[in-house]
């Protein structure tokens, strides 16, 4: 999984706009966008490779007020398919104008959850038959919950004061275990390589999960990333 460097994103915001471009060519998605708050700082954050045209009438007709993709994100702790939400009146009112735009209703925003309140939501898109939209999802889900908390996680840390507070510490095993996680190994496998038992595994991913204030191991490997703890493979 290579990812676009974006521990100096802080300098440059287009490393933003890049990372996110570099996501939809590498998934074969038509788009990717990240919103976000940080009540630290008191600012908000988006990012996206959509059109200018697309956001400016997004913004112009306030979509983002009734957009159910983001009130059902603020509200979930999982990935929100948006073909869940495809019967609601809002849901129409915004895709039926997206589709102008060349932007088709098959996508899912994966909500991020911070330690300190800060949320954001990654959102992706594909104009494609449902059928075809499940398989690729399926696929590809685990890797972008991964780089949704990566994300977060470097544009929450832009603020200096938010980068102090956002720095766990864990252990050299938990450290070691993450890191091979993050190349594919089982748990099986991480206990082979460093003669420990698989339960002892779950016990320090357990732990580095919860010092990294992540519900799933795949968002602790994304804030794992983030702050250069470990190296994505």
């Amino acid at each position: 999984m290579d990812l676009v460097d974006l521990h100096n994103a802080q300098e440059n915001d287009a490393l933003f706009t890049t990372f996110l471009h570099q996501v939809r060519e590498k998934y074969e998605l038509d788009h990717a966008a990240y919103a976000g708050m940080n009540p630290i700082s008191g600012t908000t954050h988006g990012h996206v490779t959509y059109s200018s045209d697309w956001t400016t009438h997004y913004f112009q007709n306030k979509f983002h007020e009734i957009d159910p993709t983001l009130a059902e994100a603020r509200r979930s702790i999982a990935p929100v398919d948006w073909g869940r939400l495809g019967e609601r009146d809002n849901f129409r009112a915004v895709f039926n104008d997206a589709r102008e735009f060349g932007i088709g209703d098959c996508g899912m925003t994966i909500p991020v959850r911070g330690p300190y309140g800060d949320i954001g939501g990654f959102s992706v898109t594909r104009d494609c038959g449902e059928r075809e939209w499940g398989l690729l999802k399926q696929k590809i889900i685990g890797e972008l919950q991964t780089l949704a908390v990566h994300m977060h996680d470097m544009v929450i840390r832009a603020d200096p004061l938010s980068r102090v507070l956002n720095a766990p510490s864990l252990s050299t095993r938990e450290v070691e275990i993450l890191q091979w996680t993050a190349a594919g190994k089982s748990q099986q496998d991480i206990g082979d390589i460093l003669s420990i038992s698989h339960r002892t595994v779950e016990v320090h991913l357990r732990s580095a999960r919860q010092k990294l204030s992540s519900l799933t191991t795949p968002q602790a490997i994304g804030r794992a990333i983030s702050l250069g703890l470990i190296y994505p493979r």
